[in-house]
């Protein structure tokens, strides 16, 4: 496979060559690194949160106008690029997936939080007054920690990123009702596990639910609960998802995307994307440059 889109790590963007976390108060951020506006990757889980500014912010093609008040939860892998407008303030967190690790006994619970799914709609939020005001006061205690000297610093970051998701955690939680302590649910993140580590070889969801032990029936129907499409499109979404990320990479040949997706011809590919997204690989790419 040719060049790929470019993927950053922590350390590449940090002045201190840390490798688990960067914070930054988002002026400085953009001022230094105002050249990463082209589509890109992170190796890491990225956080915006702005408190002023305008233009545009786009995360797997999905375009948001930038807001006051508005936070962005990334997770690595997911590509973004930005057209931002006037003065932009407000705060960025970069962290590694091992950060929270060896700080907690449960290394998978960052991805118990509904913005870390690596649903854009849901990775996107615009705060009230009232919540954005605190969520603010502790990304403030974020920066004045990130830049003392002591031994418990570290430990006191990941407090407070912990205090911002599950602040943020709660409020959604207040919005939505759904009950995600029981077994479907469950069910359905280890199938959404599933599909982020097989989707180029398993495309029915027979298959996964094979893994899973269940009929595909349950399977379908606790997917339409839950998110309220079938499994199959679920699987499908995140095939046309890697689709499009490579898509725009001008490097790679339309051949070559459907050799790595597991399609067996160019034509079977270029049938199924049409079929999904409403025009061909070769029309998607033009519109994308």
């Amino acid at each position: 496979m040719q060049k790929q889109i470019p993927i950053f790590d922590i350390c590449t963007l940090s002045e201190n060559k840390e490798d688990d976390i960067l914070i930054s108060r988002l002026s400085e951020y953009f001022l230094q690194y105002s050249n990463l506006h082209f589509p890109h990757r992170h190796s890491f889980y990225h956080l915006i949160f702005f408190t002023k500014g305008g233009g545009s912010h786009s995360i797997d093609f999905d375009r948001f106008n930038v807001q006051q008040d508005q936070i962005y939860f990334m997770i690595p892998g997911q590509v973004h690029t930005w057209e931002f407008e006037g003065e932009v303030e407000g705060y960025v967190v970069n962290f590694s997936t091992a950060f929270f690790q060896s700080f907690l006994l449960r290394p998978e619970y960052i991805e118990t939080f509904s913005f870390f799914a690596g649903n854009t709609k849901d990775g996107v939020l615009n705060l009230m007054e009232e919540k954005a005001r605190a969520v603010q006061a502790i990304f403030e205690e974020l920066v004045e920690q990130a830049n003392v000297l002591h031994d418990h610093r570290w430990d006191m970051i990941r407090v407070l990123l912990l205090k911002i998701f599950i602040t943020i955690e709660q409020k959604k939680s207040e919005e939505h009702t759904l009950d995600t302590t029981n077994y479907n649910y469950a069910l359905l993140k280890n199938f959404q596990k599933l599909i982020e580590k097989n989707y180029k070889k398993l495309k029915l969801p027979m298959e996964y639910a094979e893994l899973l032990y269940v009929t595909p029936n349950h399977l379908n129907g606790l997917c339409k609960d839950y998110t309220g499409i079938a499994a199959g499109e679920l699987i499908r979404n995140r095939v046309i998802l890697e689709a499009k990320r490579m898509l725009i990479n001008q490097h790679i040949n339309i051949s070559e995307i459907a050799y790595e997706l597991n399609f067996k011809d160019n034509s079977y590919f270029s049938k199924f994307f049409k079929k999904q997204v409403g025009v061909t690989p070769e029309e998607f790419r033009k519109k994308s440059h």
